[in-house]
């Protein structure tokens, strides 16, 4: 039961290969897992896979097991570092790969990395997909994330049958775009999250209840999504992550890579280092609302 590009997906012929089941990719696994297809997952730590594998996933030994093993290879997992080694090593997924397999990274990583990763799958006859999602864990469990694509046309096409069971599939353009939208993503994002939480102390420090004045701005210029999301849980101090603060420190230093002039960008990038360099790195982006208390003496 094989179906590599260009055979069409089928859940009951195509075979998932899924690297990275933390709190976003195990809940993506299973909307997989629940549409029918058969998935192997391949962790550092067996002990994460347990509640995968009583929904039918298998388990592989090795990145290259499991490509041998999958005709469509996903990765969401921390960092580039991570990325280059588990697709490009002589134990990873690309050593492993039939001609006509394809490897989808939805880790938030390096455009270049990317770019490098759909060249040597090329080389190998296989193909690569860069897919970055923006949705947090609330997203992956609702299948309901976006996710940015860059690759060939064809083949994110080819994808979109085992992808809208994980949300909106929005194509971007050649290899690295779909990295590249997520870093602009990210831009916005550590904006909007730096900006509601100045907005946040200032009421707090001006008297005001935070709560009433969230509710009478929401729906004015000010409002967003970020302040839908996590203007509640700034007020009331739940940093619970749905995405770590350290990844937010990443993903703003990639976009400082890109040599482009974005003075709030770097200052934002600060105030999310400042998280890490107080122990909460592994707090949620909301989190920075506790740098900015402490700038100004609120405990």
């Amino acid at each position: 039961m094989e179906t590599p590009y260009p055979k069409l997906t089928d859940p009951s012929k195509t075979r998932i290969g899924w690297i990275g089941i933390g709190i976003m990719g195990s809940a993506m696994v299973s909307h997989i897992l629940a549409a029918g297809y058969s998935v192997t997952v391949y962790a550092r730590d067996l002990r994460k896979s347990k509640d995968l594998q009583t929904k039918g996933a298998r388990v592989a030994n090795s990145p290259k097991e499991l490509a041998e093993m999958s005709d469509v290879v996903f990765t969401i997992v921390g960092n580039s570092n991570d990325v280059g080694s588990l697709l490009l090593g002589d134990d990873g997924v690309l050593a492993g790969l039939k001609p006509g397999g394809v490897t989808v990274d939805m880790t938030s990583s390096k455009p270049g990395l990317a770019r490098e990763i759909h060249a040597e799958a090329r080389r190998r006859n296989c193909w690569a997909v860069d897919a970055p999602v923006s949705g947090g864990d609330a997203g992956a469990r609702e299948g309901k994330l976006t996710i940015f694509a860059g690759g060939e046309l064809e083949i994110v096409e080819w994808l979109s049958p085992v992808m809208k069971n994980m949300g909106i599939v929005r194509y971007m353009g050649e290899a690295g775009s779909g990295q590249s939208c997520k870093i602009g993503n990210q831009i916005c994002v550590g904006s909007n999250m730096v900006g509601l939480a100045e907005g946040i102390v200032f009421a707090e420090k001006a008297g005001l209840d935070p709560v009433k004045w969230l509710d009478a701005v929401k729906d004015g210029a000010a409002g967003s999504a970020v302040m839908r999301l996590f203007g509640e849980m700034m007020t009331e101090r739940d940093y619970k992550a749905t995405g770590f603060a350290e990844y937010m420190v990443k993903d703003l230093g990639m976009a400082a890579e890109a040599a482009t002039a974005m003075p709030g960008t770097a200052l934002n990038k600060q105030l999310f280092s400042g998280m890490v360099a107080n122990g909460d790195g592994k707090l949620g982006f909301q989190g920075v609302v506790s740098v900015i208390r402490r700038l100004n003496g609120i405990p």
